[in-house]
Formats: C-alpha cells, sequence, structure tokens
C-alpha cells in the first residue's frame, strides 16, 4: 500500500479489452460518482506510462494506472442522530446491522435521515472522506429495501485498503433471500453475465455482453412448492446480481416488483419489501490485518413472512454436507 493514501496504483482487471477509462473507473470505484470520475480524468490525474488518460482512452486488462486522488472537500451533511444497530466499531471501521427502508447515502430526493447522516453523529464527524463529501466512509452498498451487515471506513486507509479488497473479492458475503417457488435443485451455480438493461435504464439485466457474475447459491428451507429460504454466496458485485441471477433461474425473490413480475400470485401475502438480507460478511480487518467475521439475523419483516409461509406451506429443512 502507498505512503500516501491519495495516490494509487490500480490494475484493469482481466476480461476487460479496449474499455472507455471512465467507464472502467466508474466500475472499479462504485462509491465514486461517475462524474467525479470523469474530473479526475479531466483534471489529468490518470497516467498510463506517464501519459494522461482521457475519458475515451480505451483500456484492457492489465493496465496499471497512476491515480492521484484530490482531496475531497469535507462533507457539508448535518449529522442527524438516529438509532444504529451497531455490530462493530474500531479506529479504522464501523459495521452495522442496517434496517430496510434506510437509504445509505444522500442523492437525489433524499432527507437527513440516510445512514451517513447517522453515521455522521456517531462517530463525531469522523468517516473517511475519500469517497466524496456525500458518500463519507461508504465502500459498499446495500439497496433501499435490503437490510443486513453493512460496513463504514473511518479513515482513508482503511477506505481505499477496503476498495482494494471489494475489487479483489478478498472477502465472504452471503445473503438469505426468501424466493417464489421451491427450486427442484438443492444448490447451484449462476454464470450469467450482467450489464444495464438494454430499454429500461434503471433495470439490469442477463446480457450476453454484460461483465462476469457468479451467485453460488443453496436451499436452506422449502415451504411446500410455493416458495424457499435461500442463501446467496456472491463471487462478483454488480448491481442488483442476486435478484437478476434469481430472476433468471425462475425463483425471484419475494416482494421483488422489478424483477417478479408475481405480486398478483402473492395476493394476501405479507410482502412489504424485496425480500433480501445480507446475513454474513468476512474480511481481513484493513490495517491490522485481523480476521473480521459480521453476522446479523434478518429483521422482523422476513421473519414474520417465513413465519406465514410456514403456516400455510409447511417446512422442509434441508441439511447440507
Amino acid at each position: 500500500m502507498d505512503t500516501d493514501t491519495r495516490k494509487r496504483t490500480f490494475v484493469v482487471p482481466a476480461g476487460t479489452e479496449r474499455e472507455r477509462a471512465d467507464k472502467v473507473l466508474a466500475a472499479a470505484f462504485p462509491e465514486l460518482s461517475r462524474s467525479r470520475v470523469q474530473k479526475i480524468l479531466d483534471a489529468g490525474r490518470v497516467r498510463l506510462g506517464g501519459a494522461a488518460v482521457a475519458r475515451k482512452t480505451p483500456l484492457s486488462a492489465g493496465d496499471a494506472l497512476e491515480i492521484d486522488f484530490p482531496e475531497p472537500p469535507k462533507t457539508s451533511l448535518t449529522p442527524t442522530e438516529m438509532p444504529l444497530d451497531v455490530l462493530f466499531e474500531d479506529d479504522d471501521l464501523i459495521v452495522i446491522n442496517k434496517e430496510p427502508g434506510v437509504v445509505t447515502h444522500p442523492g437525489a430526493g433524499t432527507g437527513d435521515d440516510t445512514l451517513v447522516h447517522a453515521l455522521l453523529h456517531r462517530t463525531g464527524g469522523r468517516l473517511a472522506t475519500a469517497g466524496g463529501e456525500l458518500r463519507p466512509g461508504v465502500v459498499h452498498r446495500l439497496d433501499k429495501e435490503t437490510s443486513g451487515v453493512m460496513l463504514f471506513a473511518k479513515t482513508d486507509a482503511a477506505y481505499f485498503s477496503l476498495v482494494e479488497k471489494f475489487q479483489a473479492r478478498e472477502l465472504n458475503k452471503e445473503y438469505l433471500a426468501l424466493v417464489d417457488k421451491a427450486p427442484d435443485l438443492l444448490a447451484g451455480v449462476i454464470r450469467e453475465p450482467i450489464e444495464r438493461h438494454p430499454t429500461n435504464r434503471v433495470k439490469m439485466a442477463v446480457r450476453e455482453d454484460g461483465k462476469p457474475a457468479r451467485t453460488d447459491w443453496f436451499v436452506e428451507e422449502k415451504f411446500g412448492t410455493d416458495a424457499a429460504l435461500v442463501r446467496c454466496v456472491l463471487h462478483t458485485g454488480r448491481t442488483h446480481q442476486i435478484r437478476v441471477h434469481l430472476a433468471f433461474i425462475g425463483h425471484p425473490i419475494l416482494g421483488d416488483r422489478t424483477y417478479g413480475k408475481l405480486v398478483h400470485r402473492h395476493e394476501g401475502w405479507p410482502l412489504p419489501r424485496v425480500m433480501l438480507h445480507a446475513a454474513r460478511l468476512s474480511l481481513a480487518h484493513p490495517i491490522t490485518g485481523e480476521p473480521l467475521d459480521f453476522r446479523a439475523f434478518p429483521p422482523p419483516d422476513f421473519a414474520n413472512l417465513a413465519d406465514f409461509l410456514r403456516g400455510r406451506f409447511g417446512s422442509r429443512l434441508v441439511r447440507r454436507a
């Protein structure tokens, strides 16, 4: 790791072939806005072989970029006192169990009730600034409706180390999902590329020209033939990956009105949101290297739906070797 945490060496990942620099960096640093990535490029802060890289410069796997991140402005956000379920906190990290319905960071149409606002209050403003003014501490995200384990960086050194770990997939992420219809198989691997939907830009889709994506899934419990509790292990981190992959194999997540298309079949079922929960996150501490393993039980709405399904359709637990 560089002594100056503002200057980074980034190697373009395998599978990239002559793709625009702004797209490569936006995908590599999802915690940064697209406009901030473009400003960094426009300022000549990204170099390849000593030459400045422009937005449209084609990059390929193995290209080693030197990136000089500018000092971001201090956040102008107002800390807000909100309840937080803190799983872990030290000088470098804070890990929480996110409630469903809470937005991670400010954006269009949000108020002062995001997780970032609450964490600024909790930490006395001590969150990493490297992610930008509106995203202090943010190294990964969960959708608004998704609950579960989420970590934030309190220092820039931790921030850059965590970004590298997420890029290199040096961590374990497991999710629980309540899905429509019980799968015939008890486990499987989904290797289908994902990219923005060709006509609906707010959705993602399985596409041949998409980015590689892999989700391993395991049935934990069957509720008759009508639903199941599934554990998913992510090997990549594409937007909406689990939702898209499970829908692709015919088992959309219950409550997912974007990818499910089966709302009417569930009339009378308690489906307040997308029933997806980040149950486990394990990794090496970004500074000390100490192994960390964080787990969180699903929230009441998730547990209530599972109980409802057991009562209506029965239950069969699946034991894995």
